[in-house]
C-alpha cells in the first residue's frame, strides 16, 4: 500500500493510489477485499481493528480465510446467489459472542469480493434525521466503493506493467551480451586487422550496445524494486575500490565526450558493509546523468569522504555530546558527483527522483536512472539529494551509513 501510482484524469489531474488507500481507511465501517479462494487482499483500518478485537491478525504468516475462519461456510453459499444475479449477500456472523452482519458484493472482472462488516440491524430508524443520515452514509459508501474499484483496477494494471518490463528485459539481456562479446572480439584484432574507419564504426556500435545493456539492467532493477524482490548482499567492502573500478570503465567514454573526469577520494575512507553492485549502480547512474548533461570541455568530479550524519532519533542526545562526537568520529560516508553542465532549476529538485521524469525532454533516456538510484540508496538506509542552479552545474550527493547491519 506504500507505493504511489498515478491515475491520469480527464481534466489532466493526477490521483495517487496512496490517497485512495487513505480515503478507504477513513471509511467509518470495516471493509475487506478477498479473492475467490477467500484469501484477504486488503483491509482498511477499521477492518483491521475489528479483526484484531476478535483474535484475528492480518500481519502474521497465518492470515484468516474469509470462508473458513470468518464466515465458516462453503464458498458456494456466497457465489451461487451472486453469480445468479443478486447484487449482494448479507450473512449474520457470530464473532466471540457478538452478532455482526457481513454484506458481500462481487467484482466480476478481477473476481474479488468486497465485504462490509456492520453490527446486526436493530430497531429501524424512525426519525427524519436518522433517515437523512442513513442516506448520506449510503452515498458516501457508493463513493468509497467506486474509489476502491478504481484502485483495484490500477493495481492490476501496474502489476502487468512490471511483469512486462521484467520479461522484455530478460529476453533482451542474452542477445545483447552475445553482441557485446563479438564487438570486443573484433576490436581486439583476433579475427583480423581493422583499418581506422572500421575500428571507429565498431567502437560506436559497441557503445550503442553497452547503452542498451545499461538500459536493460535498469529495467531489471526497476522491476525488482517495484515487485519488492530487491535483495541486498551486505558485505564488508572498500568504497575506494568500488569507485576506482567505475572510473576506469568510464574513462574512455569521458574522453570521447571531451569531458575531464576527476576523482577525489579521502585517504581515511573506511571499509564498511554495503552492497558492492548496488552502490556501483547508484554511482554509474549519477555519472551517466552527469556526462549526458555536460558539454565538451566541461568537467565531472567524483568525491568521497567520511561524514558525520546527525540523524534524528527518538532519544535526544545532549548538544555538547553531539559536538564532541562530530569532531572525533563519523558514522557515514558522503559521495558526490559534480558536473559543470546546464544545471537544474530548484522547482525540479524533488521531481527528478520520481519514475519516468525527464526535465530536459531533448535528452535521451527513460527517466529511471535517478529514481532507481534513490531507491537503492534508501534501501541502504541512506539519503540522496541534489544542489544545483541553472547554468551552474549540479552536484548529486548521497550518504551511506557505515553502521549498517
Amino acid at each position: 500500500m506504500g507505493k504511489t501510482i498515478t491515475l491520469e484524469q480527464q481534466n489532466g489531474g493526477v490521483l495517487a493510489l496512496s490517497l485512495i488507500s487513505s480515503l478507504l481507511d477513513g471509511l467509518d465501517r470495516p471493509l475487506l477485499v478477498a479473492e475467490r479462494s477467500g484469501r484477504i487482499l486488503f483491509a482498511n483500518l477499521r477492518a483491521q481493528q475489528c479483526l484484531q478485537e476478535h483474535g484475528f491478525q492480518l500481519s502474521g504468516p497465518e492470515r484468516p480465510n474469509l470462508f473458513a475462519d470468518l464466515l465458516r461456510l462453503d464458498a458456494r453459499s456466497v457465489f451461487v446467489p451472486l453469480e445468479s444475479g443478486e447484487q449482494e449477500v448479507c450473512l449474520p456472523v457470530e464473532c466471540h459472542g457478538e452478532q455482526v452482519r457481513m454484506r458481500i458484493r462481487w467484482l466480476p472482472e478481477p473476481d474479488w469480493l468486497v465485504v462490509y462488516i456492520e453490527p446486526s440491524p436493530t430497531v429501524p430508524a424512525e426519525s427524519n434525521l436518522q433517515q437523512t443520515m442513513q442516506e448520506l452514509l449510503q452515498e458516501r459508501e457508493i463513493t468509497y466503493r467506486n474509489l476502491l474499484a478504481a484502485y483495484l483496477r490500477l493495481q492490476e494494471v501496474n502489476r502487468q506493467k512490471t511483469v512486462f518490463l521484467a520479461s522484455a528485459a530478460h529476453e533482451l539481456k542474452t542477445p545483447l551480451a552475445v553482441m557485446k562479446g563479438y564487438y570486443d572480439l573484433l576490436l581486439s584484432g583476433s579475427l583480423g586487422r581493422l583499418n581506422e574507419k572500421q575500428r571507429d564504426i565498431l567502437q560506436e556500435s559497441k557503445e550503442s550496445c553497452e547503452r542498451l545493456v545499461r538500459l536493460v539492467s535498469m529495467f531489471l532493477n526497476y522491476s525488482a524494486l517495484e515487485s519488492g524482490k530487491l535483495v541486498l548482499h551486505i558485505r564488508q567492502n572498500d568504497l575506494r575500490d568500488c569507485i576506482e573500478e567505475i572510473v576506469s570503465r568510464w574513462h574512455d567514454a569521458a574522453l570521447r565526450k571531451q569531458v575531464r573526469l576527476e576523482t577525489h577520494l579521502a585517504p581515511e575512507l573506511p571499509a564498511f558493509k554495503f552492497d558492492y553492485q548496488k552502490v556501483q549502480q547508484v554511482i554509474v547512474n549519477l555519472l551517466d546523468n552527469a556526462l549526458k548533461h555536460t558539454p565538451a570541455g566541461g568537467r565531472v568530479r567524483i568525491t568521497a569522504e567520511p561524514h558525520f550524519w546527525e540523524r534524528r532519533i527518538a532519544q535526544l542526545v545532549p548538544a555538547v555530546e553531539r559536538r564532541q562526537t562530530q569532531a572525533t568520529q563519523f558514522n557515514s560516508v558522503k559521495v558526490s558527483v559534480t558536473d559543470s553542465g546546464t544545471g537544474i532549476a530548484p522547482e525540479f529538485h524533488q521531481e527528478i527522483f520520481e519514475d519516468f521524469v525527464r526535465v530536459d525532454r531533448s535528452s535521451s533516456g527513460m527517466g529511471l536512472g535517478l529514481a532507481i538510484a534513490k531507491r537503492l540508496v534508501q534501501a541502504h538506509r541512506g539519503k540522496i539529494w541534489v544542489d544545483s542552479e541553472v547554468g551552474r552545474g549540479a552536484t548529486f550527493t548521497f550518504l551511506l551509513p557505515t553502521d549498517l547491519e
